[in-house]
Order: structure tokens, then sequence, then C-alpha cells
């Protein structure tokens, strides 16, 4: 099984929906240098998705001389972008910021009183599942569950059996939580399908996420979103989610989840919730959708061609 992750299949959306004869043209890396070798012909292009603080990219921007490899960066936030300019002093005339973008806006279901309230938890472990988790015990509203959907098979096998028995004691207590359904991995296609069967996305993110296509496709789905406000998810997502400020004290982070969970449960039947989600989904399709990402990315490629 070959990795699938959001970078990967952000490329996969932009050779559907970018003129491939612009893409022809040039010479895409996505996040690590030299991933993909550079091309003497074409205009080298590196698609920064990673943070500023991974190992893998710390000696090739920490070197000033290396900055001069690739023609232009394309970051997917502008907290990504900011991140790399102040730590690297990137040369910022040869930058561009383009924002990852959905393909799936589904009618959105609407919530009833009284209904069973399903959360949604679908990113790897290391990003904030022992939080949930643990939000997952002090939760105090009756008739809710969640869903998880995480795994180390994301990112290839090989990745899998690497690093796989560092998280098997938070799968076990997803197995073993009742108000907890273990789901293990599976394909973005299935989260997608079955997404509107959920009530709420959660994510109380512990890690710095560059832009966080979960909560977009949560909020292109026009779920509730309840996050933390870390890294770029406060960008991605604007003012639609419940936002938890982030604590590095997980077990207060944790309780204070819950309790935002409960609030959201008790007023998500309202009409001014509803039309909120309405309104978020509506935002998500105006300004993320891949019709939009793809004319940015042909706009973008047809002047930097032209320049060469």
């Amino acid at each position: 099984m070959k990795p699938r992750g959001g970078t990967e299949l952000q490329l996969e959306m932009l050779h559907k929906y970018c003129d491939n004869s612009l893409l022809d043209k040039v010479q895409i890396c996505t996040s690590i240098p030299y991933k993909v070798p550079l091309d003497p012909k074409k205009v080298n292009i590196l698609w920064q998705k990673n943070s500023y603080d991974q190992p893998n990219l710390f000696d090739f921007f920490s070197n000033p001389d290396n900055h001069k490899e690739y023609d232009w960066y394309v970051f997917n936030s502008h907290w990504n972008y900011e991140k790399f300019r102040h730590y690297f002093k990137i040369p910022t005339e040869r930058c561009m910021v383009i924002k990852n973008g959905s393909q799936h806006f589904p009618e959105r279901k609407i919530y009833k009183k009284g209904e069973p309230i399903k959360l949604l938890y679908h990113s790897t472990p290391w990003r904030g599942l022992s939080v949930m988790l643990g939000a997952m015990q002090y939760i105090k509203t009756p008739n809710v569950s969640l869903d998880v959907y995480s795994s180390t098979k994301i990112y290839g096998e090989e990745f899998h059996k690497e690093n796989e028995h560092l998280y098997k004691p938070l799968f076990e207590q997803a197995e073993y939580l009742k108000n907890v359904n273990y789901m293990g991995y599976e394909p973005n296609e299935h989260i997608l399908k079955k997404i509107t069967d959920y009530q709420m996305w959660t994510h109380p993110s512990i890690f710095e996420e560059t832009f966080g296509i979960g909560g977009l496709e949560a909020m292109s789905a026009g779920l509730c979103m309840i996050t933390t406000n870390y890294g770029a998810l406060f960008e991605t997502c604007s003012e639609w989610p419940i936002y938890v400020n982030y604590t590095n004290n997980y077990e207060a982070l944790a309780q204070r989840f819950a309790h935002a969970i409960d609030v959201a449960c008790e007023n998500l039947h309202t009409p001014v919730i509803q039309d909120h989600l309405e309104q978020q989904q509506k935002f998500a399709r105006r300004f993320y959708s891949w019709d939009k990402k793809g004319k940015e990315w042909e706009s973008f490629l047809k002047g930097v061609t032209s320049e060469r």
C-alpha cells in the first residue's frame, strides 16, 4: 500500500482540475526537497505542505545557498509561509500561497433534537487522539458516541510496520471505551462517503497542522466543528468552528474539549446553529472548491512559465 495522506490526495486533485499542458511545463516536488529530481528544462516548484520544524527539512532550508535550487516555493497556508519566512529567510519574491481544496460538498443532513449524536475523529494518532479519548471519558451528554478512523497505515506499509507499535495502546483504549468505536484505517473515499452520518468533527489537535484537510472536509460537509486554535487550523477553518484554546496540559485540554462538546450537543438543534452550518458549507464551496483552486494554479503556472 502506497502512502495516501493529504499531500498525495491534493496532488491527485491538482492533476484532475488543472490544465495538464501547464503541469507538463513544471516539475513539482511536494514538501521534501529532491524527493522528485530537479529538472533543468522545467520550472522547479517545491509545494511545501510540511511544517517548518520537521527534521527532514531543516538541513535544506537552514542553508541559504539551497534556496536557489527551486524557482518557486508554494505554501498551503499563510501560516506555513510565515513560519518559513521567519525561521529560514526564504526568498519571498519567489513564494506563493495557494491553499488546499475540496471537491466534496454533499447534501447536509439537518439534526433534530433528541437524535443520537455521532462524533468523527479521522486523523493520525499523534495529532490528538489521546486527548480525544480522554475527552470522551469526561462527556456528560448521553447518547453521544465517537468513531475513530486512525492508523499508521495511511503513510504506507513500511511506515506502518515501523510505527504501529507506538500507538497500539491508544488503539486498544479506543476499542475498550464504551462510547468509542475504533474503525481503524479506511481510505479517504470511504470517510467522505460516510461523513454526513456524523454531526460533529472533533479534532483536539496537539500537532501544528500546516493546513488541516480534515477540517476542510468537515467544513465542506456542513458538520459542526470543534478543534483547537493551534497551527494553521484557525486560518483554514476561519470563524466556523468552536475553538478550544490550546494548552500542552493535555488533561486540562481533554476536560475543556469535553465541555465544548457538551455545549455543542445542547445547542446543535437550534435554528441559529443550523443556519451557521449551512453558511459554513457555502463558505467552503465559495473559497475552497477545486474548481476555484484549479484556476488559481493555472493562473500561477501561466505566469511562472511565461517568465522562463
